[in-house]
């Protein structure tokens, strides 16, 4: 198994404002969207890189991968009709360092992607920074009323471990409510 490589915190500060690629192509089924890259995610290139963060074990445990995969494997993904992105594109050590603005200019760049990209479904993988990207204060997680064209847009919880109030087990359950819906819409 891969280890995750091991920064010192020079170099994590050092990725502070990078931007880590998408992985996303047209017609994907999922696009997942995080809030923004971590520090270690913009040291590696990965999404989700931090040790700590469930993104990777609940792709997994809610049955959208049939393994579960590491980080650095994310272009895999793209493979199972999923892909990545993220609300705010530069790295920052915390997400409480946005500002709303950045949340809102997010938004307004990803509705463009969604509308270029036409996924079945986008995932915002924090209900708070989807509730300040797209304005809408009272969002709870699960399937929102509105839409991006055709695309219709799910809240789901942040899989960051910082995150206490989901289990890794809750959090599964929610994505695979993601799944089943992804999987019923043509």
């Amino acid at each position: 198994m891969t280890r995750t490589p091991r920064f010192t915190q020079q170099e994590l500060e050092a990725a502070r404002d990078r931007v880590v690629p998408d992985v996303a192509a047209s017609g994907l089924s999922v696009l997942f969207c995080g809030i923004n890259p971590g520090l270690m995610s913009a040291a590696t290139g990965h999404h989700f890189a931090r040790p700590g963060n469930r993104f990777w074990p609940v792709l997994h445990l809610s049955g959208f991968t049939p393994r579960r995969l590491r980080p650095e494997e994310q272009g895999e993904l793209l493979t199972y009709g999923l892909g990545i992105t993220n609300v705010v594109a530069r790295a920052t050590a915390r997400a409480d360092e946005l500002s709303p603005e950045e949340y809102r200019e997010g938004g307004r760049l990803l509705v463009e992607k969604v509308e270029r990209l036409r996924p079945r479904w986008l995932a915002v993988v924090g209900v708070t920074a989807y509730r300040t990207a797209f304005g809408e204060p009272k969002a709870v997680i699960g399937p929102q009323d509105r839409t991006i064209g055709s695309t219709r847009i799910w809240a789901l919880p942040n899989p960051s471990g910082l995150n206490a109030h989901w289990t890794t087990e809750t959090m599964a359950e929610e994505f695979a409510r993601l799944r089943e819906a992804a999987e019923d819409t043509p």
